[in-house]
C-alpha cells in the first residue's frame, strides 16, 4: 500500500468510494464534494496496486487546529491497517499542531478505532462539541 497526496480530483473514483460506505449526503451533491476537496488543506489517498482504496481529508489552519473531515476506506479493504496508516500520516505531518480533531459516528467500533489512534472523546478531557446541521 502507498499513501500519497491526492492532487488530481477524479469524480468517479471519489463518488465510488463515498457510495461504498453509504455517505450519500456527499454523493447526492457531487459538485459540492468536489469544491470541498478543492478547498481542503490536505487530502491523502491510499493506493493498492494503483487503485484508490482510501482517503483522508483535512481542513483547518494547519498551525493551531486541524480537523479530520473525512476518513474512508473501501469496505473490502477495511481492517487491514489502511485507515490507521492514513490517520498516522496526518498525525505525523501535523505533529506540531495542538488541536487535531475529528467527528465520527457513535458506534463502539468507531470509538475503539479512534481511541486506538490516540484520540480521546471530548468529554474525557473536559470539553464538549456542538454541531449545527
Amino acid at each position: 500500500m502507498e499513501i500519497k497526496e491526492y492532487t488530481v480530483y477524479n469524480e468517479n473514483e471519489i463518488l465510488e468510494l463515498y457510495a461504498s460506505v453509504g455517505w450519500s449526503a456527499y454523493t447526492d451533491e457531487p459538485e459540492v464534494l468536489h469544491k470541498g476537496f478543492e478547498h481542503s488543506m490536505l487530502v491523502l489517498g491510499a493506493y493498492e496496486s494503483g487503485k484508490l482504496v482510501g482517503v483522508i481529508r483535512v481542513v483547518g489552519d494547519g498551525y493551531t487546529i486541524v480537523f479530520i473531515q473525512d476518513l474512508l476506506v473501501l469496505p473490502e479493504y477495511q481492517r487491514k491497517g489502511i485507515g490507521a496508516a492514513l490517520i498516522q500520516s496526518v498525525l505525523t505531518r501535523f505533529s506540531f499542531v495542538r488541536q487535531i480533531e475529528l467527528a465520527a459516528d457513535t458506534t463502539s467500533g468507531t470509538a475503539a478505532f479512534y481511541k486506538s489512534q490516540g484520540f480521546q472523546e471530548m468529554s474525557e478531557i473536559g470539553c464538549c462539541a456542538f454541531m449545527k446541521t
